[in-house]
């Protein structure tokens, strides 16, 4: 009697997964870092802007053209909002945040839509401003200067042989710009132009001195901002 003999079966084979290497952290990819940063500038633009928008102070000016000596009321003026890049600047010109102040005196002429500065305003009755010519070169006074501007007139004396130039002297003090009519011709600029200032009376007693000095140095007009 024949034993059946048993047939061996093969193993089965388990397939092996491939094996798949790690991402990159999806923080890390550099298109989402530019994205990122691109919207970040995006929206600090927008609030700078916005803000920006919103910086604007009210100052009144004047409706029609103004004399000097007239008593202004609110009918001579009107509000309008400005946008200053500097707070020196806007605290130059009255503000309209509260109302006109009565029997405001004007100083100077004032054109129409002209700003109204505070140095060319006045007390009813107060002397008006001694309106004083001062020759300077065309390029010692700065290119921003117009009426309206507050200013100081400094005088360089001239240089003394053997001793040189002495430091400048400062002879009008904040001191406002009636006038500054520009000079020259299609066929080029002047070499010099007349700046018209208004000295108040707490610097009119010393007006003969700070003429004279004008006269025996070179003159230099600066501008605060």
């Amino acid at each position: 009697m024949s034993v059946p003999t048993s047939t061996a079966r093969a193993p089965k084979t388990v397939a092996t997964p491939a094996a798949r290497r790690p991402s990159p952290a999806t923080w890390r990819d550099p298109r989402l870092v530019i994205g990122v940063v691109i919207v970040a500038a995006s929206v600090m633009l927008g609030v700078r802007l916005f803000g920006q928008a919103d910086e604007t102070v009210s100052v009144w000016t004047a409706r029609t053209d103004l004399r000097s000596g007239t008593t202004l009321g609110p009918a001579d003026v009107e509000r309008r909002d400005i946008r200053f890049t500097d707070s020196r600047d806007a605290n130059r010109y009255l503000s309209a945040d509260a109302a006109f102040p009565p029997g405001t005196m004007l100083a100077r002429d004032v054109g129409a839509g002209e700003l109204l500065p505070r140095a060319a305003l006045g007390e009813p009755g107060a002397a008006t401003m001694v309106e004083v010519p001062v020759a300077v070169a065309s390029d010692a006074v700065p290119v921003t200067v117009g009426a309206g501007t507050v200013v100081d007139v400094w005088v360089t004396p001239d240089a003394v042989p053997g001793e040189g130039a002495g430091e400048a002297v400062l002879v009008f003090d904040d001191v406002v710009v009636v006038a500054a009519p520009r000079t020259g011709s299609a066929l080029g600029p002047s070499s010099s132009r007349q700046v018209i200032v208004g000295v108040d009376t707490e610097q009119e007693d010393g007006l003969a001195g700070a003429l004279a000095r004008t006269t025996t140095g070179t003159v230099v007009i600066t501008k605060q901002g």
